[in-house]
């Protein structure tokens, strides 16, 4: 339902150019720090020191809306199976939900994110057609590449399912007869291609021909690949039948209409109200508001297909809703799969606020045609309180394809040999919130080296290993200066401005204030030259301990604020302060979360170099479609790949010495995780140590001339035999 192409087929020509940039809401320059700032930093600071950091509530499935929380559900367009998502697919839809929803859960909300595969459809039977298998295999393949990409970006859904249910039908069949009985549903003759041969009505996908406005001999018969001008199948030239390559001809055939005339006054209504009341996207609203204005006409919701929700209806029995039809339906069959109290969140509008995350393509579908068939249903649904669409990113010079295979892919990303969690970072960082951005791989170099390296990471790391060093890894008493509570009332100012930015889901912006976070605390290391009062009087040694303690305090918030991001860098922060393994919830102010005196863990450096001339092999790797790339060392790792000090070149360590040094590195770090899963700590922690690990041995084995092994850790930690 995510992907692009699939998602355009029913939008005209027309209505696919009308979607405008959306207007920039960033930051304007700030103001000085006040005096009423400045006093209630210190007030604040004082009176929580006391308090100390709040706990989060512990989260027990299946989770259910409760009468006095604040009950969000969140959704994101499910990707299409008939192919692996592009970084583009990711960022519009998954990655963003999960960031969202992940910030509701270090706010304490009661949270629920749904997902799952939209697996029904023209496009899942042209794909079983070339890899020549049923619909099914090509939905249970594609379905374990989606959850694979998806756990390696991790993707934290509470459930992520799929379509192909009987949930689905029921739910679906259920939807349709309230619309047919309540009159919103008509009957009309559609002229459609017909192949003789293989006696079936050929939707679309299953057309191929010449383009008739530029000539392409190959184009499909919902869009030319070669021109991006959207086409019906009945105006190609010389059409032929995917299936046999037979020439197909006009006939009628009867379809199933949703009444949209019917329920425009209704859907414009609710509309209005929700845009008003809730957080849409700029673009979100100009499109629905644009086929209000123009004025709804019928949709047509039935296929001629085999492999889709049945449609109960006698004269009609052979044919499938069509999937724009059913396929939001599924948010509500995939919660019922995951919980058979899915009418709380679904039939619960009084007591449950609905996000829905999607690209900008999706919008119509989302505001128009699945709320409308919900409002004529009747029954209480909940329906879409903030839409938040994106808009598009490409591709370097170029766009993103899934059909072409042009782009850097999920499973590109996963081979490539890059953290996961640098990948959140940059495609959050260009998410293209307000209008088009686009994926370059010089960039992606240049922000983490400049940004995450050294930035967040130096400013982390600095202050950790100062206090080690000088401190014996003991967080000194802090005893704030007039100074230092301006640093406090900054930190108080990108608190509250990432709060207000994450809220209204400007999630790029909320990224930004934590990089502006460590910036402060750079600047307020750099002020100050604790490694020069260290070594002076005493009092300029108690100055350097409160210094290095604010920077600690600092780091500690950065922490939490970054874990909706970056959770398994987060988590490491959490580890390398030796932070009791509890959840915090995201405070209103800032104020110190580790006692004087608690005694940190080991600090290791965040983030590694990766070097500039990365990005020109990367680009060459990754350049032309996923068929063309045959490069042998395509699952290489890029210099200076890895996390923290196992950072290694892509050319491995041949000498003795290094050799040796690989091994003591890999001996250390056989012991951290036989620590960490002794004392039990986080899953996310021990695995993000035991990918380490694993990246270690494999090193050590190509620096010996061996053949790495390509087992991967089970769920129990231990590597399949």
């Amino acid at each position: 339902m995510s992907d692009t192409t699939h998602g355009v087929d029913s939008l005209t020509l027309q209505e696919k150019n009308s979607i405008p940039p959306q207007a920039d809401e960033g930051n304007c320059e700030e103001s000085a720090i006040s005096e009423e700032e400045i006093r209630t930093a210190e007030e604040k600071w004082n009176e929580l020191s006391v308090q100390g950091a709040l706990l989060r509530r512990g989260r027990t499935h299946p989770i259910l809306p409760q009468d006095e929380d604040r009950n969000i559900l969140i959704t994101s367009a499910l990707p299409y199976v008939n192919n692996v998502p592009h970084l583009g697919n990711i960022i519009g839809c998954v990655l963003s939900a999960d960031v969202f929803s992940r910030f509701c859960r270090i706010c304490d909300y009661n949270v629920l994110y749904i997902c799952g595969t939209d697996e029904y459809g023209t496009a899942t039977e042209t794909k079983a057609l070339e890899e020549n298998v049923t619909p099914r295999q090509i939905c249970d393949k594609y379905f374990k590449l989606h959850d694979d990409v998806y756990r390696w970006f991790n993707i934290g859904f509470d459930y992520f399912g799929r379509t192909s249910t009987p949930q689905q039908t029921t739910i679906s069949q259920d939807v349709f007869w309230k619309l047919h009985t309540k009159g919103f549903v008509t009957m009309d003759t559609v002229e459609q291609l017909n192949c003789a041969n293989c006696d079936r009505f050929l939707a679309d996908r299953f057309v191929e021909g010449t383009c008739p406005l530029c000539g392409y001999d190959d184009a499909r018969g919902d869009q030319c690949d070669k021109c991006g001008k959207l086409i019906n199948a009945t105006e190609l030239k010389k059409p032929r039948c995917k299936i046999c390559s037979q020439t197909p001809e006009v006939k009628s055939s009867k379809h199933l209409f949703l009444d949209l005339p019917k329920l425009e006054g209704r859907l414009a209504d609710w509309f209005v109200q929700s845009s008003t009341d809730g957080v849409w996207s700029a673009n979100a609203k100009y499109i629905t508001k644009t086929w209000i204005r123009d004025g709804l006409k019928p949709r047509c919701i039935t296929r001629d297909l085999k492999w889709g929700t049945p449609v109960p209806l006698e004269g009609f029995t052979d044919k499938v809703f069509y999937v724009w039809f059913d396929a939001p339906i599924g948010y509500l069959s995939i919660t019922a799969n995951y919980t058979d109290e899915w009418r709380q969140w679904w039939h619960n509008p009084d007591k449950v606020e609905l996000y829905n995350f999607m690209a900008k393509d999706n919008v119509p579908f989302h505001s128009v045609i699945f709320p409308s068939s919900l409002l004529g249903a009747d029954d209480n649904y909940t329906l879409v309180n903030h839409l938040v669409a994106t808009d598009y990113l490409n591709y370097e010079d170029g766009k993103f394809s899934k059909s072409r295979g042009v782009g850097v892919f999920g499973n590109d990303a996963q081979e490539c040999g890059l953290p996961a969690d640098v990948w959140r970072f940059y495609l959050l960082y260009i998410r293209p919130e307000t209008q088009d951005s686009a994926f370059s791989w010089s960039d992606f170099v240049l922000k983490n080296n400049s940004e995450l390296l050294n930035n967040l990471g130096n400013f982390i790391n600095r202050s950790l290993m100062f206090c080690e060093k000088n401190f014996g890894g003991t967080i000194p008493e802090i005893s704030l200066s007039a100074d230092d509570v301006t640093v406090v009332a900054q930190v108080n100012r990108e608190l509250s401005n990432y709060t207000s930015n994450m809220e209204k889901v400007r999630l790029r912006d909320g990224l930004r204030n934590i990089l502006s976070l460590s910036k402060i605390g750079n600047q307020m290391m750099q002020i100050n030259q604790p490694w020069k009062l260290v070594k002076s009087s005493e009092i300029d040694r108690h100055r350097a301990g409160s210094v290095i303690g604010l920077a600690i305090e600092i780091s500690a918030l950065i922490s939490i604020l970054l874990e909706p991001f970056m959770p398994l860098v987060s988590a490491e922060i959490r580890r390398q302060m030796a932070i009791p393994e509890r959840e915090f919830i995201l405070p209103q102010y800032f104020h110190p979360i580790l006692k004087t005196g608690h005694q940190i863990g080991k600090p290791h450096p965040l983030f590694a170099k990766i070097d500039p001339s990365t990005a020109a092999e990367l680009k060459k790797r990754y350049a032309g479609n996923q068929q063309e790339r045959t490069s042998p060392d395509k699952g290489s790792k890029p210099k200076g790949s890895g996390e923290g000090k196992d950072n290694n070149s892509i050319t491995p360590p041949k000498t003795p010495e290094e050799i040796a040094e690989l091994e003591m590195k890999l001996t250390e770090q056989g012991t951290k995780v036989r620590e960490l899963k002794t004392a039990k700590s986080e899953k996310v922690i021990v695995d993000a140590e035991v990918k380490i690990l694993l990246g270690l041995k494999q090193q050590l084995a190509l620096a010996k001339g061996e053949t790495p092994s390509s087992t991967k850790p089970t769920k129990s930690g231990k590597k399949k035999k």
